[in-house]
């Protein structure tokens, strides 16, 4: 009777063994060179929270949140004119990390041979780069500086392996995208103007970590540990960025999750600007509300893209998407 009564207690636990199964998350990530790809590597975040993450590489900001509104995905790689674009169309999600401000990282190339000296000379030319991405809102935003509007050009939606790809055919006179086809594409062109240049112009962006609202508060102890190896990757790399990019296992894990060279990693990683805990907290970026430079910059890029046609409808308070909890939590 006690083995039949331990045989059936067995079977029990057998049976509740699904629902004490290990927890699920879907990250979604692009090509963009940073200190992230080596926790994606050691897997620092799957060993502090005993988490499953089921990482899907995406070639373009409009692909992830495509993603997240259908809910395949929870957290996601986003620049922030796709991050003003979700929020604009009513996705429950928030912005909880820059990864990068993108500087002078992003960039709008001519071919060699396409007689493009400059934007003006735009005109009726071929031009990729992805649309709803940072590239994409930086490219319409010089052109209008330059007096064009987006219909003098034929501005083509490519990812960045199709950009590549065509760049390679001679399909297209110019490009606007980042690393690691950036580093490719200059080669046989000319840099016409930087993401930093037209930053100065009044046009700056960055790169960001968006979470779905219901993922964060179900999962707290997930997002505290998730940032806290965020700041930690990138403070060690900003308190030595050649002793970080001198590390071959982490150059290496930077290029593999990128698809770039390891060659090319040093250089285009210093193109960006990674921020500490402190500053992500501060209204120098996701802090300050309304007023915070994040809010200010995804209330910018939605607006302008509203004036292009490219929304319809925009949101009165980019700050409510927009959170310091997590990074809070993790000082």
């Amino acid at each position: 009777m006690k083995r039949m009564l331990a045989g059936l207690l067995w079977m029990a636990a057998s049976i509740a063994l699904p629902a004490l199964a290990q927890k699920t998350v879907t990250f979604a990530y692009q090509d963009m060179m940073n200190p992230w790809r080596w926790v994606q590597q050691s897997q620092e975040v799957e060993k502090a929270t005993g988490y499953k993450i089921n990482w899907r590489q995406f070639g373009g900001g409009g692909d992830v949140i495509r993603a997240m509104a259908s809910g395949d995905v929870q957290l996601g790689e986003v620049g922030s004119t796709g991050i003003a674009t979700a929020i604009s169309q009513g996705m429950d999600v928030e912005l909880f990390w820059v990864l990068e401000d993108i500087a002078a990282a992003e960039a709008l190339v001519a071919r060699n041979g396409s007689g493009v000296n400059s934007i003006a000379d735009l005109k009726g030319k071929k031009i990729g780069t992805p649309f709803v991405s940072t590239s994409h809102f930086q490219l319409l935003y010089a052109m209008q500086k330059a007096g064009l509007k987006a219909s003098d050009a034929q501005v083509l939606n490519m990812r960045p392996p199709e950009i590549a790809a065509a760049w390679g055919r001679g399909d297209i006179d110019a490009a606007f995208i980042w690393d690691p086809v950036l580093s490719n594409i200059k080669k046989t062109g000319k840099v016409l103007m930087t993401s930093g240049d037209i930053c100065k112009q009044g046009a700056c962006t960055f790169d960001g970590l968006i979470v779905t609202r219901k993922f964060a508060k179900e999962n707290p102890e997930f997002m505290v540990a998730l940032v806290k190896a965020l700041a930690k990757a990138d403070n060690d790399y900003r308190s030595n960025p050649k002793a970080w990019t001198g590390d071959t296992a982490k150059v290496g894990a930077v290029a593999k999750w990128s698809g770039g060279k390891p060659e090319d990693v040093a250089d285009a990683m210093s193109l960006y600007g990674f921020p500490s805990a402190k500053e992500q907290a501060s209204p120098t970026w996701l802090g300050g509300g309304a007023n915070g430079a994040a809010a200010k910059a995804l209330t910018q890029q939605a607006n302008f893209l509203k004036e292009q046609g490219r929304l319809t409808t925009v949101v009165p308070d980019y700050s409510k998407n927009v959170t310091t909890e997590w990074v809070t939590k993790a000082m």
